[in-house]
């Protein structure tokens, strides 16, 4: 008698990696989640889906199940030992019920550095050259009518100090996107210093010299009870005057009504995102503020990156099937497996 394959159940449409998913098949039986909330997926976790042994899940599959926090994750079946999730951040999932099920959890490392790295360094051009107002500006028809206002004369990397808090893979593809532009000292805060291979030609300072001097600030820490509202009225009040902070790590790291409130005082000289506290959501009030550059989460909105992050999970779930354990682990699982 033939064994029959695991089962995976899948969260979530597949947009261009169909061809790696199909080379999964020989291992695997995929399972396509058809339920449409969470109540109902709870109750099918029961019955259609009770014998399998692997989830994967995208960003926008959130509105099928719900947060995987401690009361969802009790409803899965003892058969499931791993979720792979289709994005860097994980923040939709709580990693501590996972660990007491022994579950594991795997994200997307190296397909989102490079695209995520070329948005922060248009965010940051952007906001230090003033282009946003001046496009604002060019809309309005008010270029080249005499008396109307301008666009503040921008200012050049030319010897910025920069600091980037989190210099996991992003972190570094930023450093590293940041070098022929001219910037000055590139520095870096993380939990712990990088081997010299990695750290290259940047230095590793204290936080709170990171934060008091420099120039231009990147954010690329994850979202987690430590990190969220971190970047504060507190935190602001130790940066230079003028400071440019550029975010692509997740929103609620920057508590953002503290923000405005910098922003229009003028101890925050500029402000670029892509992510914000309360997506969709986004205060008026903040991206209409001239000295704001704003995207709608489009940091991986590519082609290409959303086609090797699908393929990235798929290497997640399969080594976890023939190996017993998933590609790209996350850190808080790093001793665990």
């Amino acid at each position: 008698m033939t064994a029959s394959k695991p089962r995976v159940l899948r969260l979530g449409q597949v947009a261009f990696a169909h061809q790696r998913w199909a080379e999964l098949s020989k291992v695997a039986e995929i399972v396509e989640c058809t339920s449409s909330l969470r109540a109902e997926f709870i109750e099918d976790l029961q019955s259609k889906y009770r014998d399998v042994v692997g989830i994967t899940r995208t960003f926008h599959s959130i509105s099928q199940t719900g947060r995987f926090d401690s009361e969802l994750v009790s409803y899965l079946p003892p058969s499931v030992k791993a979720v792979c999730h289709c994005g860097a951040g994980y923040d939709q999932i709580d990693v501590e019920p996972l660990n007491a099920r022994g579950i594991q959890l795997s994200n997307v490392t190296v397909p989102v550095e490079a695209p995520t790295a070329d948005t922060a360094i248009y965010l940051v051009l952007t906001a230090l050259r003033n282009f946003q107002i001046g496009h604002d500006f060019l809309a309005a028809g008010k270029w080249g009518v005499d008396k109307g206002p301008q666009a503040p004369l921008g200012r050049d990397p030319e010897g910025k100090v920069v600091g980037i808090l989190g210099m996991g893979g992003i972190g570094r593809a930023i450093r590293d996107r940041l070098q022929p532009f001219g910037f000055g000292k590139i520095t870096y805060h993380n939990r712990t210093r990088l081997s010299p291979e990695l750290e290259k030609d940047s230095k590793y300072v204290g936080y709170d010299d990171l934060i008091a001097n420099s120039d231009v600030i990147f954010i690329s820490v994850p979202l987690n009870a430590h990190t969220r509202h971190s970047v504060n009225k507190e935190l602001f009040a130790k940066m230079k005057t003028g400071v440019v902070i550029v975010n692509t790590a997740r929103g609620a790291v920057i508590k953002e009504l503290d923000l405005i409130e910098s922003l229009k005082e003028g101890k925050i000289g500029s402000f670029a995102s892509d992510v914000f506290e309360h997506e969709p959501s986004v205060p008026k009030e903040l991206y209409s503020l001239p000295n704001v550059v704003s995207l709608p989460h489009m940091g991986t909105f590519t082609r290409e990156a959303v086609q090797h992050l699908e393929e990235w999970v798929v290497d997640n779930i399969e080594a976890f099937i023939t190996e017993g354990k998933v590609k790209t682990i996350v850190p808080e699982q790093y001793n665990l497996f």
